[in-house]
């Protein structure tokens, strides 16, 4: 895996890279019209085995994406968790799939295609586009009265390899294999039911094989793992472990938590048990085996937001800052010392006389809880007026680089 994966913002900048969308979209939009999409009837037939060129162009559109997003992933050149993949709303998704295909059958466009026909001052392109247009208007207005069945049945970034719990490289030469089927399948429709007679492009054969050789090439790079990831970036990112310049003093992290401008986000790495005797208020559970599902949430995090990670001394809690750093998220540092440390700091006398342990496990729970308390013990929500704290400062937010949301053509 590359030390530096590509960064187009700041290679060209914020200006220059917002032009980047502007090309694309005039790009797409130019390859529509060149394949017959700005035409309403060229696309109905596709519903009647006729012409099906909205099935090849689509279809070599997904799998071209596909292929090069996963092999430069496996090259180290593109960071997937960046790439933004559409949430999955099950229900809600089949039946406003059912809604659009109905409509792209009535009307012979989908809302993509109308606008490129629209383009074009084709009549009923513009009426369509309209009518579209007005149909987010509609549901705009009316999506409070169903609004639990439009977040109901909620995946999250739910993939076919989540799906089929199988590598990406094997799903990838999967699809390819399906599509070329598919594409093989729909010239015999054409021919067939369509009655088309012009001969095909040679080229395609060679297009195919590359394709596969492409897919081929998924599946024996592979995709880089969270530790091939920490040791691309290690040189960069250890010493800020090694200076100490990500662990966090507890009156800092106590400052951002009674700062409203920040959102701060408290992980607790430890052990169920030690969790539910003592915990830091809002502080959620992540064991070290589940952290890949808070990734894509952290993500999705505004620019103010900074995560705490804490165990009960530190090691625990150090590993997991390298996972999540490996992972792309920024904004995230280490309670110094852990919640031993924040119980020393915040708790009364009284009770550090009486609840600390002579001796104690690496990265174990030095105090003793006779109850469960949770949340509810009076360390848990200090009142930051009480104590006089002095400390250095460490946290520096960075810019994100979290997904950006994407649509449908």
């Amino acid at each position: 895996m590359t030390p530096f994966p590509l960064n187009v913002v700041q290679l060209l900048g914020s200006p220059q890279y917002f032009l980047v969308y502007l090309i694309i979209g005039i790009a797409f939009g130019a390859v529509l019209e060149m394949a017959g999409f700005g035409i309403s009837t060229k696309l109905a037939a596709q519903f009647y085995f006729k012409d099906m060129t909205v099935l090849k162009v689509m279809f070599t559109g997904i799998i071209t994406a596909m292929a090069l997003v996963f092999l430069t992933s496996g090259l180290g050149l593109l960071d997937y968790n960046l790439v933004y993949v559409n949430e999955t709303y099950l229900v809600p998704g089949i039946v406003g799939g059912l809604i659009m295909g109905l409509g792209f059958i009535i009307g012979g466009f989908c809302p993509g295609t109308s606008l490129v026909s629209a383009a074009t001052l084709r009549i009923d392109g513009i009426i369509f586009a309209l009518g579209t247009f007005f149909g987010i208007f509609l549901f705009g207005e009316t999506v409070g009265l169903y609004e639990d069945f439009w977040h109901s049945t909620y995946l999250g970034r739910f993939t076919l390899m989540d799906l089929f719990n199988a590598d990406t490289g094997v799903i990838v030469v999967a699809v390819m294999l399906m599509a070329l089927a598919a594409f093989a399948a729909s010239e015999l429709a054409e021919r067939v039911i369509g009655k088309r007679t012009d001969p095909q492009p040679r080229w395609r054969f060679a297009a195919a094989g590359g394709g596969l050789a492409l897919a081929v090439g998924v599946l024996l790079i592979g995709q880089p793992t969270n530790a091939d990831r920490w040791n691309a970036i290690a040189a960069e990112k250890q010493p800020l472990i090694d200076s100490r310049q990500v662990y966090v003093h507890p009156g800092e992290v106590l400052q951002y938590m009674n700062d409203r401008k920040i959102v701060t986000m408290l992980v607790d790495v430890r052990d169920e048990a030690d969790y539910n005797l003592f915990h830091i208020r809002d502080a959620r559970h992540v064991p070290p085996d589940q952290l890949d599902t808070v990734v894509e949430k952290f993500h999705a995090l505004p620019d103010n937001a900074v995560v705490f990670v804490m165990s009960n001394d530190e090691a625990q809690a150090s590993k997991a800052w390298k996972y999540l750093v490996a992972e792309n998220v920024v904004n995230v540092y280490i309670l110094e010392g852990g919640v031993n440390n924040w119980l020393a700091t915040f708790s009364e006398p009284d009770f550090k006389a009486a609840a600390t342990l002579a001796a104690h496990e690496p990265d174990a729970l030095g105090y003793r809880f006779d109850l469960a308390y949770g949340a509810q013990h009076p360390a848990a929500t200090p009142h930051a007026d009480r104590f006089a704290l002095e400390f250095e400062p460490h946290v520096v937010l960075s810019i994100k680089r979290g997904p950006a949301s994407g649509g449908c053509g």
